[in-house]
């Protein structure tokens, strides 16, 4: 009688180790709404917290009736006279009023202009459209911001031409009549002349307008600097409540994405005791990350493979956004008691995981055409990711680890996967592969094309692809501050860890010594 065979769940497991669970049938419901809930509250609390901020700012810019101001722009015209295009104005029944607010607490508007010619004397007017049509028919002018040709503008278009324009912004018409001085009409609704700068200021009242810059006696060429301000109450009206709601929001959001993580981790960890113990893991350090290349990868499923993993796509993004924010909260709680809480760290190692296997699946690696499991915890799976939980962690490097001491690795993971961040290349990046060609990008490009037409996967590229992953696993580790063992510049390549070396004295693994960080 032959001896046993192992069974399929045997076939990836660690020797030594509990066969995992193959399925995420322990996970409470709960968890998983309060962590998606409290990413679309933390979102939503980011948005309107910054618009928040902005309206503050807007309203401070604004306060004692201030108004924000466009920068200086210089006008030429050839014409008499420089003319806005149209705009219409309707306040409805309540004239001066929108609803119980009154029109100039919506907002009002300032021009101002100023002579470019020394002591020339400078007129600014508002009016009718059709007042300032009768002005000017037959005058030469020029409009900003208007299509000569658009229908309804309300003037006679035949003859409009643009080649005379001296500026981008202005549309000159043709014309022969010479206009008598503006300020001597009596059709202005508001109107200001002189030879310093003059400011119009323009509040909402019904009706179709148009504004005039001219000299004051009529003449041509106008060559003025135009400045155009607003003014609002409406920034006050909208904030502090959009603040106050942005905070309220993020303080939901970020408890309950906390709670939900922290329900997860404690979920895998029931399912899985012997996750994240020095037991568990074997190799020089504390990741381990493996992946076997399944015999028979199919030629061409690669090509859509993009579409069959966005369901994982959807739930990596959830993931990825709750990993940030888990490891901010424990970086403040590795400040404060120089530990990393289990269930938030069984959390991150799970979401890592999870994304290996999505990669490991897709666009990082190729390696198999088995459909990834839901699962933060360990499963019968060819790829897998286990981090040894470690007892303490400094205190001091929490500040710096992150972000400065591992800028060397994030311009190696920069070259490898085209992100300029591993966190989010660990925790959001689908599939490991940036847009353009990045060295892992191309590698997989060509393994892909390799198995399009020859059904074969070299060997030493996978294990090449394999092993830059691990690098950039082993780098997220470090800067999602699961680990305080500085990564190794190392390229350990295949698909399982390298076998450490024979220990000289019995004691603790080598990578829960204190002492300076691997070389």
């Amino acid at each position: 009688m032959g001896a046993p065979q192992p069974s399929p769940s045997d076939r990836y497991s660690t020797p030594g180790t509990a066969t995992p669970a193959p399925s995420e049938r322990g996970t409470r419901p709960l968890n998983w709404v309060m962590l998606v809930v409290g990413v679309l509250l933390t979102s939503l609390g980011l948005a309107l917290s910054a618009a928040g901020i902005f309206l503050t700012a807007a309203e401070n810019s604004q306060r004692d009736g201030r108004y924000a101001y466009t920068d200086t722009e210089e006008f030429r015209s050839v014409g008499n006279a420089i003319v806005t295009a149209p705009f219409t104005v309707d306040l409805g029944e309540g004239e001066g009023t929108l609803g119980s607010i009154d029109a100039e607490d919506v907002i009002s508007v300032q021009v101002r202009a100023t002579p470019v010619i020394p002591g020339q004397r400078v007129f600014l007017g508002i009016a009718s459209v059709e007042d300032v049509d009768r002005y000017l028919r037959d005058v030469p002018h020029a409009v900003f911001g208007a299509d000569p040709w658009a229908e309804g503008y309300g003037v006679d278009t035949s003859g409009w031409s643009t080649s005379s324009t001296l500026s981008d912004d202005l549309d000159e018409i043709p014309g022969t009549r010479v206009p008598g001085p503006p300020a001597e009409e009596g059709f202005w609704e508001h109107s200001t002349i002189g030879s310093t700068q003059q400011t119009l200021t323009v509040t909402p009242e019904s009706g179709t307008w148009v504004i005039v810059v001219m000299n004051g006696e009529g003449s041509r060429p106008v060559w003025v600097d135009v400045q155009a301000g607003a003014h609002t109450e409406l920034f006050g009206l909208a904030n502090p409540g959009t603040l106050i709601a942005g905070l309220v929001a993020l303080a939901l959001g970020i408890s309950l994405i906390l709670f939900g993580a922290a329900g997860l981790g404690r979920d895998v960890d029931r399912r899985d005791p012997a996750g994240g113990t020095a037991g568990a893991v074997t190799g020089p350090d504390p990741l381990r990350l493996t992946g076997h290349l399944d015999p028979g990868v199919s030629r061409g499923l690669w090509l859509i493979k993009w579409l069959l993993a966005i369901p994982h796509y959807l739930v990596l993004a959830i993931l990825g956004f709750a990993t940030v924010v888990v490891a901010v909260a424990a970086g403040l709680t590795i400040l404060f008691t120089g530990r990393y809480p289990r269930s938030w760290f069984s959390f991150t190692e799970g979401a890592m995981r999870w994304h290996w296997r999505v990669g490991f699946y897709a666009y990082a690696a190729l390696g198999t055409d088995r459909y990834p499991p839901f699962a933060l915890g360990r499963a019968d799976y060819p790829a897998d990711l286990e981090i040894v939980y470690p007892e303490h962690l400094s205190r001091g490097l929490v500040l710096v680890k992150w972000w400065l001491l591992v800028i060397p690795h994030l311009l190696i993971v920069g070259i490898i996967t085209g992100g300029g961040s591993v966190a989010a290349n660990a925790s959001t990046d689908t599939g490991g592969v940036s847009a353009g060609f990045t060295l892992l990008g191309l590698l997989v490009l060509i393994a892909a094309i390799g198995l399009l037409f020859t059904g074969r996967y070299p060997p030493g590229l996978f294990a090449l692809n394999v092993g830059l992953n691990r690098w950039v696993y082993r780098v997220a580790s470090y800067v999602l501050l699961l680990r305080d063992e500085y990564p190794p510049f190392r390229l350990d390549q295949g698909p399982t860890e390298p076998v450490p070396a024979a220990p000289e004295q019995s004691g603790p693994a080598a990578w829960d010594q204190p002492g300076p960080a691997n070389a």
